[in-house]
């Protein structure tokens, strides 16, 4: 007599899988992935709808960039890029969003300025509004929170979020002079 494991293997193998069962299964790892995505949004959404409903604060971009003011941190990956926070901008907001204005500078001398945000409560950034030559803002068209996510390339958000702004995990830091400590003397 067989034990019943062995009996188990030798009756599953003659087992003849449908195709519809076929197509579920490679459906599978696709759903998994959605309900990941589908829960993300349910956590920030059940604590917008909490008690104490977040409300994001009306803001101005600040006035443009100087060069003096700008502290250099790295922005990780393979970026050859040079990223750069305007610390006379820094500012936490009564909402919890840690603002800023960030400064990228090619390789080629190229340099791109914004206004952005960044939620430590969701892991998530913003972009209010975009510098211009002359030294002028636009407003962004749509701008939307959107989750920060590791990258190969171009990780500062990445860096800003975990080694400056919001270094103990989802909450945003006490004082500004605290961030100006780390972007300016800390390892980024």
């Amino acid at each position: 007599m067989k034990p019943a494991s062995a009996f188990a293997v030798s009756r599953l193998s003659s087992v003849t899988v449908s195709p519809t069962l076929q197509s579920l299964t490679a459906l599978m790892p696709a759903a998994a992935a959605l309900s990941k995505q589908e829960l993300r949004a349910t956590d920030a959404d059940e604590y917008e709808q909490g008690s104490a409903a977040w409300v994001e604060q009306t803001v101005a971009p600040p006035a443009y960039p100087k060069a003096e003011s700008l502290a250099e941190f790295h922005g990780a990956g393979t970026s050859s890029n040079r990223f750069f926070v305007d610390v006379d901008t820094l500012s936490i907001g009564k909402d919890g969003v840690v603002r800023y204005v960030l400064v990228v500078r090619s390789a080629g001398g190229a340099e791109n300025v914004s206004f952005e945000g960044i939620r430590c409560e969701t892991r998530e950034q913003k972009a209010y509004a975009f510098g211009q030559r002359g030294g002028t803002w636009s407003t962004a068209r749509d701008p939307q929170w959107r989750l920060i996510e590791p990258r190969e390339v171009n990780r500062h958000h990445v860096v800003l979020y975990t080694e400056a702004f919001c270094v103990n995990g989802k909450t945003p830091p006490r004082a500004v002079r605290e961030v100006v400590q780390r972007l300016r003397y800390g390892r980024l």
